[in-house]
């Protein structure tokens, strides 16, 4: 209730699911070949955390609760979720270590390497975004938004539920739907979240939210000022920040959602059941597709179509 006290920026248009344009005649999987890439992808399967740039991985984590790898912006670090807390570990997984107490959400680093920005309950009793220091000692989080709690106290850590510590929910549209996953704009100005001010129009919401102003724009509204149910989550900005991605579930199936930085000229990419996409560089992309029964992180050509199984998991996260 208290979403409704926050003044809402919402973007004039395209906030709602319909008028995306689709990317059509996606071939299937061209090949099954394992591609070799010259990043390494973090990802996870069966709550390990994995690394590999082809047909080799290396299991970085214990398979118990681990979940949404995310590189640091010098590729020798990596921000994961172990028990539903925001943890860090070396790019080879040793000085494994806890980074904040209470339940968070999926990480980005700034672009400059200085911080780790997160999804936490916030003081108003919803998800807020804070950061902490990427280095240890990683000292006491600041809020980002929402703005109305920067200058209150913080709310004491939330203890992550049980399906939280085990990364699991009843479905994977139950899981998707309460991931806070956020995205750092490469230009540090901005992230990408899911909620927001437009929680007091929208059930569910995403919204970019300006670091410096405190200020909000809404991306995708679901379930509320006149829009169909459904919900957008994990979201992912493009190399060269022209781009922003998120995963959209519109009630019916899961698709991947492409716009300009500032929401025009949506796309559908991938195809249906598609999720979680991460940038390789402006022409290609990860996503988390279906594969011989099972979740596959997969290589997309995003001019093409044209698909290749690389690793079984999901949550992918490429080296920058």
């Amino acid at each position: 209730m208290f979403r409704n006290l926050r003044i809402t920026v919402i973007a004039a248009a395209g906030i709602f699911a319909g008028g995306t344009a689709l990317l059509v005649g996606a071939p299937a999987q061209a090949a099954t070949t394992t591609p070799t890439l010259a990043k390494s992808v973090a990802y996870a399967r069966d709550g390990a955390i994995y690394t590999s740039k082809g047909a080799g991985e290396t299991k970085l984590t214990a398979t118990a609760g681990n979940s949404r790898p995310r590189w640091s912006t010098d590729g020798r670090t990596l921000a994961y979720l172990h028990a539903g807390e925001l943890w860090q570990m070396n790019a080879d997984g040793t000085a494994q270590h806890k980074v904040t107490e209470g339940k968070a959400a999926g990480a980005a680093f700034s672009p400059d390497g200085q911080w780790i920005a997160y999804s936490a309950p916030d003081c108003l009793g919803g998800s807020g975004v804070y950061r902490i220091r990427a280095a240890a000692p990683h000292g006491v989080p600041e809020v980002l938004f929402p703005a109305a709690c920067r200058e209150q106290a913080l709310p004491a850590p939330t203890a992550p539920t049980a399906a939280d510590a085990a990364g699991q929910a009843a479905s994977l549209t139950d899981r998707l739907r309460t991931d806070d996953a956020i995205a750092w704009s490469p230009d540090g100005k901005r992230i990408a979240f899911s909620g927001g001010d437009c929680e007091s129009i929208f059930d569910d919401c995403l919204s970019i939210g300006n670091i410096e102003t405190g200020m909000e724009r809404t991306m995708a509204g679901f379930g509320g000022g006149g829009s169909e149910d459904g919900f957008a989550v994990v979201p992912a900005y493009r190399p060269d920040g022209a781009k922003v991605a998120w995963t959209t579930f519109d009630g019916t199936a899961m698709t991947i959602t492409e716009a300009a930085a500032d929401g025009s000229g949506r796309r559908q990419v991938g195809t249906s059941n598609d999720r979680e996409l991460a940038y390789v560089d402006a022409d290609r992309a990860l996503v988390t597709a279906k594969y011989q029964g099972h979740s596959w992180v997969t290589l997309v050509d995003l001019n093409t179509g044209t698909r290749v199984p690389f690793q079984a998991g999901s949550q992918a996260s490429v080296q920058p």
